[in-house]
């Protein structure tokens, strides 16, 4: 019986081909563009939250936007390790997100619902990015999804009880 380790692509160490950093830098590039419209979005429900839920969620969309800013910015150092440049304007972020921009008036629940939805987009297309890294031998970017998926799972879990 074979080691599943063994099945995998051995981890390279320094350097990676140029079609296996591709793979991986487009992948994160996405995963980037969706956390980056999700960031926006959190932004105006923070400011824009009504009602009795107003203090609760208030903070929580300000927790979760300055998570997803660090997270924009740690995708972006691992795609310039591979030497590529994560240069994203507006209208790239907004041609590659699957994460969509919303602009109209929500309610609390429906604001709360809308992230549960974004979250989904942005699990698989993490899932895409770790499968790049997974492919290609990729430890450092197989790490980093792993922690942006667990942090992300939790926060579904917390979200999806608060609509209970």
């Amino acid at each position: 019986m074979e080691n599943t380790l063994t099945i995998r692509k051995p981890y390279k160490k320094l350097g990676f081909t140029y079609l296996d950093s591709a793979e991986i830098a487009v992948a994160l590039k996405k995963v980037m563009a969706n956390f980056q419209v999700h960031y926006f979005k959190l932004r105006n429900f923070h400011w824009n939250v009504e009602g009795p839920d107003f203090f609760e969620l208030h903070e929580e969309f300000e927790k979760d936007y300055n998570k997803s800013k660090e997270y924009i910015d740690d995708i972006a150092e691992r795609i310039r390790v591979f030497g590529i440049k994560p240069n994203l304007n507006m209208e790239d972020i907004l041609s590659l997100s699957e994460v969509k921009e919303v602009k109209k008036d929500f309610t609390a629940m429906d604001m709360v619902r809308e992230v549960l939805k974004d979250y989904e987009v942005i699990h698989e297309s993490m899932l895409n990015a770790l499968n790049a890294a997974l492919e290609t031998g990729d430890s450092a970017t197989e790490l980093l999804i792993n922690k942006l998926i667990s942090d992300l799972e939790k926060r579904n879990w917390m979200y999806t009880s608060w609509c209970k």
